[in-house]
């Protein structure tokens, strides 16, 4: 039995607090793109979990949380908290909504909107 949409998004946000890019891996159609507010877009798993290990190796802590979640058929939509520490820094909460498409049981579309200049004074301290 497939797992709801709901939880295969909330397994996969949990899955950041591992700070291991392969953890990744299950929850992405090979096909996803990935679009950060701000950057350009990423297509194709590999390269997509190439810029999590990237920025997994920059920070000393990430603790990723789901504040609310909707659910529409394929699409999912979460308030999320990106704490993001860099080393002999404090966490910083970066506050992130995200936007999910799913396809044969795996995200195939994330968009993340957050205020990329915000993000950067919290971190920054």
């Amino acid at each position: 039995m497939a797992q709801s949409n709901d939880t295969l998004v909330r397994e996969f946000v949990e899955a950041f607090n591992t700070r291991d890019a392969d953890r990744l891996v299950p929850y992405l159609h090979p096909d996803v793109v990935f679009h950060a507010y701000g950057d350009q877009q990423v297509r194709g798993r590999d390269a997509v979990v190439e810029v999590w290990r990237g920025v997994f190796g920059m920070f000393a802590e990430v603790q990723f949380a789901t504040v609310h979640q909707a659910v529409d058929g394929d699409v999912v939509i979460a308030e999320q908290v990106h704490g993001l520490g860099l080393p002999g820094r404090p966490v910083a909460p970066v506050m992130n909504m995200a936007i999910y498409e799913i396809r044969d049981g795996r995200i195939a579309a994330w968009r993340d909107y957050t205020n990329p200049e915000y993000a950067q004074k919290l971190v920054a301290g």
